[in-house]
């Protein structure tokens, strides 16, 4: 491991803001859902902490938010918090994020951070990964058929692959404008442009 692997201030900062970003992502507040699963736009939020942090980093920030919600603090769309919000029918969706997360901070930053690689990142952890898990969790909760709770689901697709294409202009955007936002063993993967 070379020094750019360790953390830095900066890197502590980034963390704290991005499981903010989240956080304020769910005062926009839910929309009702087919099912039991609402339209929130905090899963913009996960995709945005993946392509901009990272696997780890952008992991460290979802577990923040966790963390919060598990003391209780309304950290959710709708005001929601506390242990509870683990074990109901939308608990596969939000522990998704974890590993949603991880996948777009894995598939994003393989490699020069583009437009196409952060597009497959967020479409592959925010989408299929969160569905993936979010799913099973919902069809064993609510004691419904897994294509029943698959078929419920397809509702939020359209909403969810707008989120991506969304998170994927956000963070190439800011990649170009302002690389500093990023850790640093994305920024040196960055092609000096000539002056």
């Amino acid at each position: 491991m070379g020094s750019n692997d360790g953390w830095t201030g900066r890197d502590l900062a980034r963390v704290a803001v991005f499981a903010a970003v989240i956080v304020v992502l769910g005062m926009v507040g839910p929309i009702p859902g087919p099912g039991a699963v609402p339209i929130t736009a905090q899963t913009l939020g996960v995709m945005l902490t993946g392509a901009i942090l990272g696997a780890r980093r952008g992991a460290a920030s979802v577990l923040i938010v966790f963390l919060l919600v598990a003391i209780g603090l309304p950290v959710l769309a709708g005001g929601r918090g506390g242990l509870g919000v683990f074990l109901g029918p939308t608990a596969g969706f939000l522990i998704g994020w974890l590993p949603a997360a991880v996948v777009i901070g894995l598939i994003a930053h393989s490699g020069l951070l583009t437009w196409w690689r952060t597009g497959i990142a967020c479409l592959v952890g925010g989408v299929v990964v969160v569905y993936a898990v979010g799913i099973p969790v919902q069809a064993l909760s609510a004691g419904q058929p897994l294509s029943l709770a698959a078929l419920q689901s397809m509702a939020f697709l359209p909403g969810d692959v707008i989120k991506a294409v969304v998170a994927t202009l956000l963070a190439v955007l800011l990649f170009r404008a302002y690389p500093p936002a990023f850790p640093d063993r994305v920024r040196a993967r960055r092609p000096v442009s000539a002056a």
